[in-house]
């Protein structure tokens, strides 16, 4: 089943789009699956259906407004696109729903930055369990890691790189193109990549708005809104059961989502041997498995 909502913010009506695979009228609690980017879309999360299919628990995907099937506002600048207008989105789906009293969020990266946001700021009553997947804790340790990842790459790359951003030229074919050899290593090591992750990959390029104002032109030119983005004060009062997981091979580095272990009160930390960024690609049946057990374990 797939819809739009409205999403009023101001005077203004725009439209989510979601998905729901599953029975919200089930025995299960439901999982809201929140995609990366900013401005991703949710395609590349396909097999979070195995949620349902394996485990029972019905699945919500959505595309955030500015992607995908939702609204595209493209005139729009840094003053509209902020993380209260996508804490507000979620909250709006939830109501709409009917599930903001008993549910659970699965982010991916950006997505788990804005499930973390949305816990310790709304302070939601019916949020049960989060997993955070390759999640930075704060913008300025994922900077710090992903240059450094970058640093390892062959020198003639890093030389290209490092010429396009000194340039202003990272619009151009070569960057573009040559961001999927640090992608193939550090995002997703699935090849040739799935035609689903390529659909978001082709959503973001076709309205990048998000992305670039929010993030930048790549995941190591961090210049949007985001980038002083920090959770790690928020985490010691943080009390929802939370999964932490990320890829030995993450560009979210054992540095990077580190924080959420340390400092929040009752989480779990597991990370995948196979794997990059997207292990629900990479190690499909170990994560689902995982993940599907973690969210039923106290239905």
């Amino acid at each position: 089943m797939a819809d739009t909502i409205d999403f009023r913010v101001g005077d203004e009506t725009f439209q989510t789009w979601y998905q729901l695979t599953g029975d919200l009228n089930s025995s299960a609690r439901p999982v809201v699956v929140l995609h990366g980017g900013p401005g991703m879309s949710h395609h590349y999360l396909a097999p979070h259906t195995d949620l349902q299919s394996n485990h029972g628990i019905p699945v919500v995907f959505y595309d955030q407004i500015g992607i995908g099937r939702s609204t595209h506002l493209r005139d729009r600048g840094a003053d509209f696109w902020t993380c209260d207008l996508f804490m507000d989105e979620l909250q709006n789906l939830l109501d709409h729903l009917g599930i903001a009293n008993n549910y659970d969020l699965l982010g991916h990266s950006w997505g788990g930055m804005l499930a973390a946001m949305f816990a310790a700021t709304r302070k939601p009553t019916g949020l049960k369990h989060m997993v955070l997947v390759g999640t930075p804790a704060s913008m300025e340790l994922w900077i710090q890691e992903t240059n450094r990842l970058l640093e390892e790459m062959p020198k003639e790359f890093i030389d290209m790189i490092r010429k396009h951003e000194a340039e202003g030229t990272t619009g151009d074919k070569e960057y573009e193109e040559g961001m999927f050899s640090f992608y193939r290593k550090h995002v997703c090591n699935v090849d040739p990549w799935p035609q689903e992750l390529m659909a978001s990959v082709t959503a973001m390029n076709e309205d990048h708005t998000v992305y670039h104002v929010m993030n930048g032109p790549s995941e190591f030119c961090i210049t949007g809104t985001i980038k002083t983005w920090s959770i790690i004060d928020q985490l010691d009062g943080l009390a929802y059961t939370t999964l932490l997981i990320n890829g030995v091979e993450d560009e979210a580095t054992d540095t990077v989502v580190k924080p959420f272990f340390e400092r929040m009160p009752r989480v779990k930390w597991i990370q995948f041997a196979q794997s990059t960024h997207q292990p629900f690609w990479e190690e499909r049946k170990r994560y689902m498995d995982i993940v599907g057990s973690f969210l039923t374990s106290a239905q």
